[in-house]
């Protein structure tokens, strides 16, 4: 269907830009995994957390991602791009708040905060094409 080629074709653009803008693999899907979670979306979860562990992820840091502002694993760096994945999944609810907008401004770079927006954006649409068409959850790669 030329939807959802346009919708993959948009998904391996902002992947580009967030490489050229700094934006690592590790923190791509540190990020696609977070708004997943939010959003309970267990296909893109099986996906991405495959993705993570190849980027460096450890088990111990997936199994903290959903208490990231309690745990002490993740880099100011990551937790900023976190509380902004957040915000952008959690957009209904009032926007991105200006307190939110500042401290994440002044951990990641211009460039770092649009990367991790449209990465954010990209995977919420995903989330919701695959939730609202019941997408099977695929098995593991390895196994």
């Amino acid at each position: 269907m030329g939807v959802y080629q346009s919708l993959d074709a948009f998904s391996k653009e902002v992947g580009r830009t967030a490489r050229e803008y700094g934006v690592d693999d590790r923190l791509r899907e540190l990020v696609q995994l977070r708004c997943s979670q939010i959003n309970g979306c267990a296909y893109c979860l099986r996906v991405h957390v495959e993705r993570a562990q190849k980027a460096g992820v450890t088990m111990d840091e997936l199994g903290q991602l959903s208490s990231w502002r309690e745990s002490g694993v993740f880099a100011e760096r990551e937790r900023a791009a976190l509380e902004l994945a957040e915000a952008h999944t959690l957009i209904h609810e009032g926007g991105i708040p200006d307190d939110v907008y500042d401290r994440v401004g002044a951990v990641l770079t211009e460039q770092e905060y649009v990367a991790v927006s449209w990465i954010a954006i990209s995977i919420n649409a995903f989330n919701r094409l695959t939730i609202a068409g019941r997408y099977p959850v695929p098995p593991l790669a390895s196994a």
